[in-house]
């Protein structure tokens, strides 16, 4: 808890040219979140970046596709992904999901593994098998410490998790109560190789802003409906109409089946009213500008399996 004999001009022509060594003083990286569904990974990649980039349930699956947020000082430049939680697939949607994370070990400069005090170890071993042979550095976060009773169950945890991840180091926080994640920050910046920024200084994610749009509204679904509703879920934005001062979106909500239509749209429309109060809010919150907020619901059915509506969602490329 403390803490790599050119004769000619020509041939010179067509030998490949490597990429001259950064001699500069400033680091920066790649650092992805992975781990098993519910584990808090949103919650600590929000309070590592110090904004609200992904979003947060208390349910599984809420991340869906791989969310980048970067952290810029004149020093360095952290990149973080946030990733879905890892699980087997039972339809193409979740398949996309897992590339984005099988994606997230072969292009990290440093790999964060969150569990949480109450997961098995030994859960989705062949992924983890995958990790514990990583040889870019891996940092073991054990999140919701704050559950535990005491020392000895936090000690007997991470002898566990040493056993599964040897080379791992472990970092037990809690991040929801903001505990031991700012060591853990401290860290990763130690561990940046030198490196000129990936981003504009300026940036704070990779993704457009229409997806931020789409991922607020979905939070609402999640928070709102039980069951298979907000996973049989996706929205579009069709259009961000940007002003001075105001922001005009329409976006539609598509559902699998008609009953799910009517349970979104609630009787009298009050359902679906509630929802985009509720986004509306967070929206301006975001862009920090008034924004007039249109809902739509249609049905396509069996989306989650059709490449061509993944595709158009953003979830295949």
């Amino acid at each position: 808890m403390e803490e790599i004999k050119i004769t000619s001009e020509m041939e010179n022509e067509n030998q490949p040219v490597s990429a001259p060594e950064y001699t500069g003083t400033h680091r920066a990286g790649f650092v992805n979140i992975v781990g098993n569904p519910n584990v808090g990974k949103s919650t600590l990649m929000n309070d590592l970046v110090g904004e609200r980039i992904s979003i947060i349930t208390s349910k599984a699956q809420t991340t869906r596709h791989r969310i980048t947020g970067i952290v810029n000082t004149p020093e360095y430049q952290i990149v973080f992904s946030d990733t879905p939680g890892v699980l087997k697939p039972k339809y193409k949607l979740q398949e996309s999901m897992l590339e984005f994370s099988e994606g997230a070990l072969t292009d990290a400069d440093i790999l964060l593994y969150v569990t949480d005090v109450v997961e098995d170890p030994e859960k989705n071993k062949e992924f983890l098998d995958r990790v514990a042979k990583e040889s870019v550095p891996v940092l073991l976060v054990i999140n919701k410490v704050d559950l535990l009773k005491g020392n000895e169950e936090l000690d007997a945890l991470v002898d566990a998790w040493k056993k599964r991840l040897p080379n791992a180091e472990v970092f037990p926080v809690s991040a929801t109560m903001n505990f031991n994640v700012d060591n853990l920050k401290a860290r990763i910046i130690e561990l940046l190789p030198p490196s000129p920024p990936f981003f504009g200084k300026d940036a704070l994610t990779d993704k457009p802003m229409r997806f931020f749009v789409t991922e607020i509204i979905r939070e609402k679904l999640l928070l709102n409906y039980d069951k298979e509703i907000p996973y049989s879920a996706e929205v579009l934005v069709e259009k961000f109409e940007e002003k001075e001062n105001s922001i005009h979106i329409m976006a539609v909500i598509y559902v699998e089946r008609d009953t799910q239509k009517g349970i979104i749209i609630g009787k009298g429309g009050e359902k679906i009213k509630k929802i985009g109060i509720s986004a509306r809010h967070d929206i301006e919150k975001f862009f920090d500008k008034k924004v007039y907020l249109e809902l739509f619901v249609k049905v396509e059915k069996d989306w989650r399996n059709r490449e061509n509506k993944l595709r158009q969602f953003g979830y295949i490329e």
